[in-house]
């Protein structure tokens, strides 16, 4: 229970709510993706199996706050909590900050930027569902070997990763588990990974080393700090982006060279090079990491500055390292040819 702890345990991740001026384009994203839909009092909801989204274009509250700072993306995120009451009121015995609006009906506490974080116990999540027309027991749907949210990304204005590594482990005793410095030919980032006891509720915080990095672009286009991208692991990668590309969604690129260079780099990985290269995923892992795979493959911008990333571990609970810079690079070549640096 909440009010014997010295922070507030959070489980896993609830919900991750989105709002902007266009909610057709978000249904159009999230339909190409798979999810299936519900509609209710002008609110959207989207599932796939561990995966809820919600598309939140109301006026009046919290959303509209949001768009008023950051025009479109991700406004809020629901943590899962063993009493949404009591998690509150230590949260903000802890530092926290009581969200001015939220429009769910769910405690509330505010988050990155103008997102907040609401904090859900299982009653709430149960009427939330239900609201929506889902049985949340028995009526998840299933596409594309989507599971559930791995990570999500905070992108930072300088000393914010520290302030927010701060906030994160004083409100809900996350610990630091990964820390990351980015260099690329003209610019760079420095990230540092926070995550819940349990390892279910994982963010990477960043924040750029100059004014013209990924990171000073996002701050400059979103109008401050917020949510980047949005990791979801799937258990087959292949079908997967297979899948997603003839839906439509367009991913990042990625150079040849990248894959001339994967043998020396994972040695023994054993996966098949020429599907790796036509779906341009991206793999790490081996030894030095740890022991394991992991695939990855990132979207193009999706919602504003908002991008996608799908995953899929095989033994492995690293985040790319060793793709980090293969994707800073790929990033700030797509930037040159921009005119941003």
């Amino acid at each position: 229970m909440e009010e014997n702890k010295s922070f507030v345990e959070v489980t896993d991740i609830s919900f991750i709510e989105f709002s902007g001026s266009h909610p057709e384009l978000l249904d159009d994203l999230f339909k190409q993706m798979g999810f299936n839909v519900r509609e209710k009092d002008g609110m959207f909801f989207y599932n796939i199996a561990d995966i809820n989204f919600i598309s939140n274009p109301t006026s009046g509250g919290s959303a509209e706050a949001f768009r008023n700072k950051h025009v479109r993306g991700a406004s809020a995120m629901g943590f899962k909590v063993g009493n949404s009451q009591k998690a509150y009121e230590l949260a903000l015995s802890l530092g926290a900050e009581p969200a001015e609006a939220a429009d769910l009906g769910i405690p509330a506490i505010k988050g990155v930027g103008a997102a907040i974080i609401y904090l859900v116990d299982e009653a709430n999540e149960h009427t939330l569902f239900e609201k929506f027309g889902f049985d949340k027991t028995c009526d998840k749907f299933s596409a594309n070997s989507l599971a559930r949210v791995d990570h999500l990304t905070h992108n930072l204005h300088t000393g914010g990763v520290s302030r927010m590594c701060k906030f994160y482990e004083d409100v809900f005793g996350f610990s630091r588990i990964r820390k990351f410095d980015i260099n690329g030919k003209k610019t760079g980032l420095f990230s540092e990974v926070v995550s819940s006891a349990n390892g279910r509720v994982v963010i990477p915080l960043n924040e750029s080393k100059d004014d013209k990095s990924q990171i000073a672009e996002y701050l400059e286009e979103y109008n401050g700090e917020g949510i980047q991208h949005i990791a979801l692991l799937c258990d087959d990668i292949f079908d997967t982006v297979g899948s997603l590309k003839s839906n439509g969604i367009p991913f990042q690129d990625t150079l040849d060279t990248y894959y001339e260079q994967v043998e020396e780099r994972v040695p023994g990985h054993g996966e098949d090079m020429e599907a790796l290269q036509q779906h341009r995923i991206l793999i790490d892992g081996g030894e030095a990491q740890g022991g394991g795979l992991l695939l990855q493959i990132f979207t193009k911008n999706s919602i504003g500055p908002i991008f996608f990333e799908f995953i899929e571990r095989k033994g492995n609970k690293g985040f790319g390292e060793g793709n980090f810079q293969a994707l800073f690079d790929s990033i700030e070549l797509d930037q040159e040819r921009r005119g941003v640096i």
